[in-house]
């Protein structure tokens, strides 16, 4: 595992899974860097030798304290967090970025359990999808919660 997130060589894989129970969705407020503080969707780092499907299953019981299952991918974007220069205007030269993730986030499920908060989460949360504007969540959070939300009823047809 990459022991410093920030300023890396190349980009790092992140995982996310967003749990949906009785039509509201698992939320985590990160306690580190980057976005600490901030409501997300749990998940973290993807290990060396270990398949999407095994990170994810690890972030979220580290995180939650949750055994999910992982049913299918949601979305694949990237996250990039530059770090602007004092005194250089940003268009001046491109800076290396302080983070950059390429993260793939999955719809989950967790049938049982309370979760609970782990690892370098502070709070854990269930909210519906008429709720979430409430947890200021990223735009990107935002739209891949109501992805899952929209697969989810999907699924449950």
């Amino acid at each position: 595992m990459q022991k410093n997130r920030a300023y890396p060589d190349r980009p790092v894989v992140g995982v996310g899974g967003v749990v949906i129970r009785d039509d509201r969705a698992l939320l985590i407020r990160r306690g580190s860097e980057p976005l600490k503080g901030q409501w997300s969707i749990p998940g973290g780092l993807l290990e060396l030798g270990e398949t999407l499907e095994e990170g994810v299953r690890r972030e979220l019981r580290e995180e939650t304290g949750l055994n999910v299952r992982v049913l299918e991918l949601i979305e694949v974007f990237e996250r990039i967090f530059p770090e602007p220069e004092p005194g250089r205007s940003p268009s001046a030269h491109r800076p290396r970025p302080r983070y950059h993730y390429v993260i793939l986030d999955y719809l989950c499920e967790a049938p049982e359990g309370a979760p609970r908060a782990g690892g370098d989460v502070t709070h854990v949360a269930f909210a519906a999808e008429a709720e979430l504007d409430q947890f200021h969540l990223t735009p990107t959070a935002l739209r891949v919660l109501r992805k899952a939300f929209a697969m989810a009823r999907r699924r449950a047809l």
